[in-house]
């Protein structure tokens, strides 16, 4: 770091979402319609394809393919991309955490909380903070949703559901990325 205190930068990088937002707050309604649109049918192409691969492959429960599917699609592939390799690591972590947790002490809701607290700072300390509450989503997912078996299977069969619809996300943007390239007037 710069040396500057902590709370400037946060201060500067919250300054420059304001104007982001402003900037997309002046665009016509024609064109957040048309971005809405695009990001609704990437969505559910994506949700769509990673809930019928999860069928496919009979995982236990598809839909944590198409929830994951719609949780990182963006855009745009490049930021549909580092979604996903947040979501990837924060479920890897959180994985990993609860599985240990779990094993600690099942059913027993302080252990989940501190299980949820040490996945969120191992994100942070890896500067990784942005997959901070992917981790700590993970871990409530493996602690607190019921199911049946040990708590590594439902962690891994999670990760492979998560990946699925990452998967599914990154192919459906970057095939609209590409069909974006071919249209009219477009330039990247």
């Amino acid at each position: 770091m710069n040396g500057r205190p902590i709370r400037e930068l946060r201060r500067e990088l919250g300054d420059i979402h304001q104007q982001l937002q402003d900037v997309y707050q002046r665009l016509p309604w024609s064109h957040r319609l048309i971005n809405g649109l695009s990001l609704a049918v990437q969505s559910i192409a994506a949700a769509s394809l990673g809930y019928g691969l999860g069928l496919l492959l009979h995982t236990q429960q598809a839909f944590w393919g198409a929830l994951t599917a719609i949780a990182v699609t963006q855009q745009s592939y490049i930021d549909t991309r580092k979604s996903s390799i947040d979501q990837v690591l924060g479920a890897a972590i959180g994985a990993t955490i609860a599985i240990i947790g779990s094993y600690l002490a099942q059913d027993n809701y302080i252990v989940y909380a501190i299980t949820m607290a040490i996945s969120i700072v191992l994100c942070w300390l890896f500067n990784i903070g942005s997959a901070g509450k992917l981790s700590a989503t993970t871990v409530t997912i493996v602690m607190l949703v019921p199911h049946n078996g040990p708590f590594w299977t439902i962690a891994l069969t999670r990760l492979g559901e998560v990946t699925i619809g990452i998967a599914s996300a990154l192919l459906v943007t970057g095939m609209a990325h590409k069909l974006e390239k071919l249209l009219p007037g477009e330039k990247s």
